[in-house]
């Protein structure tokens, strides 16, 4: 578990990794691997330190946005899909594959229930 130092030391690296990506598109294998490790380090420190249950899966997928500071189009990157469709899954207009939820679960930390259960 990250101590405060460390959780800011960390969430100003993945600022800047997701400056890369937002920037270039696209991130190297080394860089991509170390955006997924921190990322689940910060949500892990986050969860333990400032709990939020969300009501809804979009109120946490919109959570999650907001901790990481990410747009839907870096979501998108993370997650593997288009911004269009993290855009529809958050409006009702699409459901969620098995993919996309299981990224969901595994990249940001969503629990599982609250993803069957949408």
């Amino acid at each position: 578990m990250l101590s405060s130092i460390e959780y800011k030391i960390t969430n100003s690296r993945m600022e800047s990794l997701l400056k890369k990506l937002t920037e270039a598109e696209s991130l190297a294998e080394k860089d991509a691997l170390e955006l997924d490790k921190i990322s689940s380090e910060i949500a892990d420190y986050e969860e333990a330190n400032f709990p939020f249950e969300a009501e809804t899966l979009k109120e946490m997928i919109e959570l999650r946005m907001y901790q990481r500071k990410l747009k839907q189009k870096d979501l998108a990157v993370i997650l593997g899909t288009t911004p269009s469709r993290i855009s529809e899954i958050l409006n009702g207009k699409r459901s969620l594959t098995i993919e996309l939820a299981k990224n969901l679960h595994k990249k940001l930390n969503i629990d599982a229930d609250l993803i069957l259960n949408s």
